[in-house]
């Protein structure tokens, strides 16, 4: 058997591979479950196979019986590209009481304090299973998730109660908009500019569906919030276009344009009805574009659907988690994560985890090192709760 690694020595490990979403992740799974198999831990992987250079893996403890709590993390990264970092990016570097590196807030750090936890539980023995999963893709949709918790069910007794260990300042975060993406391409017909009546600009036409972007955000801003929803800041679903190309020069309508339609969808309002309504805009824009010229066309494609995490009543993973911290405050967050896929799923899911979301993506992202101590003490608590 192995020596048992500390937290920090876990989360350095853990940061030394450069997991950016592109790349692939296989050398830190390779570790994770080299570590945990010395420890006398049996783990699983999947591999996507659409992407073979990419897996998840999870794990279980304790007795092989329903109702395990469950700790989530994904193991990739965004990118450091072009950031200004003050120290190598994948090492952990301490410094005025800041655990730096990407990762350590995002999460990485949450991670490196659920293998501990796993390890932990299982060399103490717990009436109560314990399972570990990390997944991989959560940075460009959380994509890797549902095909993961559906591979758990096949080989894990399935767990009750998720804890999602996003940086949440250790606070029992119970509620988070749904998310949903679509690859917008529109195809115009080219022609001299002085003439652009007879050709279609993909780039003007696709300004229209932008604009009613812009006004339906209007129009949400404009009405009362429910109570679910005034939770949330802005307590509206939003509509964004974060990025656009197109075009080859000034005076020739642009016969390609593509961006990213994204809707943040609040509890209480379904993706599926955002859903029809855009593509009901697109058929119109596409009609009004093929009666110019019958080439012209819209091509839509899903990049990304991530569902809410709806506030639970008297939700097990929640009561957990404050029975842990002693939070009892309300909090929730516009920013989409693996705990709606959970959820929906059938567990009972809530987040928490150490660091400041703020930190997040972010060039010298960091997480305290009063912040990963909380999460340690957490992890503690919990294991005890689970022997108990």
């Amino acid at each position: 058997m192995s020596p048992v690694l500390s937290p920090l020595q876990i989360m350095e490990r853990l940061v030394a591979f450069p997991t950016v979403s592109r790349d692939t992740n296989l050398p830190l799974v390779d570790w994770v479950q080299a570590y945990l198999d010395s420890h006398g831990i049996v783990s699983h992987r999947w591999v996507d196979p659409d992407q073979p250079h990419k897996a998840a893996v999870f794990a279980h403890v304790g007795p092989m019986v329903e109702g395990a709590v469950v700790l989530s993390g994904h193991t990739d990264v965004v990118p450091v590209d072009g950031q200004p970092w003050d120290s190598d990016p994948f090492t952990v570097v301490e410094r005025d009481g800041k655990y730096f590196g990407r990762g350590t807030c995002d999460m990485k750090g949450f991670d490196a304090l659920a293998i501990w936890a796993l390890v932990e539980a299982h060399r103490r023995g717990v009436a109560r299973p314990l399972q570990l999963a990390l997944s991989f893709d959560e940075e460009i949709g959380c994509t890797g998730a549902p095909p993961m918790i559906v591979e758990m069910q096949k080989h894990l007794p399935k767990g009750s109660a998720a804890i999602i260990g996003e940086p949440s300042m250790m606070g029992a975060v119970t509620g988070h908009k749904g998310g949903v993406g679509y690859r917008t391409h529109m195809v115009g017909f080219e022609v001299h500019s002085s003439l652009m009546h007879t050709g279609v600009s993909a780039i003007m036409q696709g300004a229209r569906l932008i604009d009613w972007a812009n006004q339906r955000n209007i129009e949400n801003m404009a009405k009362a919030p429910g109570e679910i929803q005034a939770l949330f800041n802005p307590p509206f679903t939003t509509c964004h276009v974060g990025m656009i190309s197109g075009g080859t020069a000034h005076n020739i309508t642009a016969k390609d344009c593509e961006f990213m339609m994204d809707f943040r969808v609040v509890p209480g309002e379904q993706a599926a009805d955002w859903e029809a309504a855009y593509l009901a805009k697109v058929k119109e824009v596409e009609a009004e574009m093929q009666a110019v010229h019958p080439d012209a066309r819209i091509e839509i494609t899903q990049s990304f659907d991530v569902p809410a995490l709806v506030p639970e009543e008297a939700g097990e993973a929640e009561a957990l988690v404050r029975a842990l911290t002693g939070d009892n405050a309300t909090h929730v967050v516009s920013y989409g994560t693996e705990a709606g896929q959970f959820q929906a799923a059938g567990y009972s899911a809530v987040i928490c985890g150490p660091g400041d979301i703020a930190q997040a993506h972010q060039p010298n992202e960091f997480v305290t090192v009063a912040q990963f101590n909380a999460g340690h003490a957490f992890m503690t608590r919990l294991v005890d709760r689970l022997a108990d």
